[in-house]
C-alpha cells in the first residue's frame, strides 16, 4: 500500500499542476496522501517533516533566488538585457538570426540573468529578426531554450544558476565543479543544437516555408499577465512572471560595456569567492552550534554565488542610476519575484522529504541505487527521473540529493569517484527530463513566443533533451576514463 500511495500522490501532484493548480496546496496535499497509504502520522509528516525539510531549502538557498530575480529585474528594466540582445542581432544580423537569438540568451544567463526575463526580453526580437530573414516563427522557441536553458544552466563551469548551486552542500563543491567535463558538454550541446536548427531552416527554405503566423507582438504580454502559466512558471524556475511588468522600464538604452559589465562581474567575482579568496581565509567558527555545525565547504560556493550577484547588482545600479528612475519600485519587483518560485521549490522538496521517510521509498532507494553501470549512471536515473516528474529541474535535483546524496558520496568515496564528477552529472541530469511538456519553463517560453507544443515542441525535445543527453552521456564517459577534471 504504501509504494502504492507514492504513485497515487505523484500523480495527484502532476495532474493538477498541469491543469494550474498551485504548488502551494499540491505539495502538501500529496504528501499527505502518500503518508496517508502507509498509515504514516498525518500532522507530525506535515510540519515537522515536510515544512522542516521546506524551511531547510529556503534557509539554504532563498539568498540566491532573491538576488538572482533582483539582479535580473534590474538589468530589464536598465535596458541592459534590451542592449545586449540588440548588439548581438545587429553584429550578426538576419542571415544569422538562430545564432545571434543563442549568443544573446546565453550571454544574459551565463551572467545571472534570471530566466523568464530573458524570455520576455529576447523573444520580440526573435521574432523581429526571424521575420527579417523569412525564418520559420516555429524555430523560436527552441532557438530561445538553447540559449537559455541547457549549457548556461547546467554545463558551463561557474553558472550562477540555482540548478548548478543546489548540489555545493551536499557535495562540499563550487559553482567551477568539474570545469574541464563542463566546457565539454557545454560545447556539445550548443553544436548539436546549432546543427539541429540550422539543419530545420534550410529544410523550412527548400520547402518554401517562411516565417509565416500573424502579429505576435502582444504574445509576452498576454503570458506575463496569464495566471495558469504563473502557476507553472514559478515551480519550474525562478522569477515570477507576474512581476515583469511591475517597475519602471527605462527609454534609453546603456551603451554595450555599460550593460555587459555586470554579467562579467557575477562571472569573476564568483571565480575569485570560490577558488581564491574563501578558500584562504579561516571559517573554523562554522563548526560551533550557533552556526549551525557546518563548515565552509558545504556552504561556501553559496556565497560565492550570493556574494558575486550582490556585488554585480551594486555595480548595475551605479552605472545605470539615471536610467532606474523607479528605483525602489524595480527592487521590489525584483525581491517580490523570487517568493514564490522560492516556496514553490520548497514545497517540492517538503514533498519529497515526506516520500523519503515513508518506509516504502526503501523499495525506490534500492530499485535506484541496483541500476547498472555505476554510481553515476544511477544518479543520472534518479536526477532525470525526479526532474521528468516535479516538472523542474532545482525541485527534482534537491529531491533527489536531500534522499540519496549521502549515499552516493559515501559509494564514491569507496569507488574513487570526485565528489566535483557527481556535482556535474546531478546538475545536467537534472536539466534534461525537465524539459517535457508539463514543465512550466516550456510553457511559459510557447506561450510569449505565439506559439503551441504542436507547432514548436519537437525542436525543443531535440535541442533541450536529445542534446542534453549526448552531453551526459560523454561526461559520464569521459568521467569513469579520466575522472574529474
Amino acid at each position: 500500500m504504501g509504494l502504492l500511495g507514492i504513485i497515487v500522490a505523484l500523480g495527484f501532484l502532476i495532474w493538477l499542476a498541469y491543469r494550474g493548480w498551485s504548488i502551494l496546496l499540491l505539495a502538501p496535499a500529496a504528501a499527505l496522501i502518500a503518508a496517508a497509504f502507509s498509515r504514516e502520522p498525518l500532522l507530525a509528516h506535515w510540519t515537522q517533516t515536510f515544512m522542516s525539510n521546506a524551511a531547510q531549502f529556503l534557509a539554504q538557498f532563498f539568498p540566491l533566488f532573491l538576488l538572482g530575480a533582483l539582479f535580473g529585474k534590474l538589468m530589464d528594466d536598465s535596458g541592459s538585457v534590451k542592449a545586449i540582445a540588440r548588439y548581438m542581432t545587429e553584429t550578426l544580423g538576419p542571415s544569422r538570426a538562430i545564432l545571434a537569438v543563442i549568443l544573446a540568451g546565453a550571454a544574459v544567463t551565463y551572467g545571472g540573468v534570471s530566466l523568464f526575463v530573458a524570455f520576455f526580453v529576447l523573444a520580440p526580437m526573435a521574432i523581429e529578426l526571424f521575420r527579417a530573414a523569412n525564418i520559420p516563427r516555429r524555430l523560436i522557441p527552441a532557438a530561445i531554450a538553447l540559449g537559455t536553458s541547457t549549457f548556461t544552466m547546467s554545463a558551463l563551469p561557474g553558472t550562477p544558476a540555482i540548478q548548478n548551486a543546489i548540489p555545493m552542500p551536499f557535495f562540499g563543491t563550487t559553482p567551477f565543479a568539474a570545469p574541464g567535463l563542463g566546457i565539454i558538454a557545454s560545447a556539445i550541446m550548443l553544436g548539436f543544437g546549432l546543427w539541429w536548427l540550422r539543419r530545420e531552416e534550410d529544410k523550412a527554405r527548400l520547402k518554401g516555408e517562411g516565417f509565416g503566423g500573424a502579429d505576435l507582438g502582444g504574445a509576452g504580454a498576454a503570458a506575463a499577465d496569464d495566471e495558469f502559466i504563473r502557476e507553472r512558471a514559478t515551480a519550474a524556475r525562478e522569477f515570477d512572471p507576474a512581476e515583469i511588468s511591475h517597475g519602471q522600464h527605462t527609454e534609453t538604452l546603456p551603451p554595450i560595456w555599460v550593460a555587459a559589465l555586470p554579467l562579467f562581474v557575477v562571472v569573476l567575482v564568483n571565480l575569485l569567492m570560490a577558488l581564491i579568496v574563501l578558500p584562504s581565509l579561516d571559517f573554523a567558527f562554522l563548526k560551533e552550534e550557533r552556526w549551525g555545525g557546518t563548515s565552509i565547504q558545504a556552504v561556501g560556493g553559496v556565497w560565492s554565488v550570493a556574494i558575486a550577484l550582490a556585488t554585480a547588482t551594486l555595480v548595475l545600479i551605479i552605472l545605470n542610476y539615471e536610467r532606474l528612475p523607479a528605483l525602489r519600485k524595480s527592487m521590489d519587483a525584483g525581491a517580490n519575484a523570487s517568493v514564490l518560485p522560492a516556496l514553490s521549490v520548497a514545497s517540492l522538496v517538503g514533498f519529497g522529504a515526506v516520500v523519503a521517510m515513508l518506509p516504502a521509498f526503501a523499495f525506490v532507494r534500492d530499485w535506484v541505487l541496483s541500476i547498472g553501470g555505476g554510481v553515476l549512471v544511477s544518479l543520472t536515473v534518479a536526477t532525470n527521473v525526479l526532474a521528468a516528474l516535479t516538472g523542474s529541474a532545482s525541485g527534482g535535483l534537491t529531491i533527489a540529493l536531500d534522499a540519496l546524496g549521502g549515499t552516493y558520496m559515501h559509494l564514491a568515496a569507496d569507488q574513487g569517484i570526485h565528489p566535483d564528477l557527481l556535482h556535474r552529472v546531478s546538475v545536467i541530469g537534472a536539466g534534461t527530463l525537465d524539459s517535457l511538456p508539463h514543465n512550466g519553463a516550456v510553457v511559459s517560453l510557447l506561450a510569449v513566443c505565439g506559439s503551441t507544443h504542436r507547432e514548436s515542441y519537437r525542436d525543443i525535445v531535440v535541442v533541450c533533451i536529445l542534446g542534453a543527453m549526448i552531453a551526459l552521456a560523454a561526461v559520464i564517459v569521459l568521467g569513469s576514463l579520466f575522472g574529474s577534471f
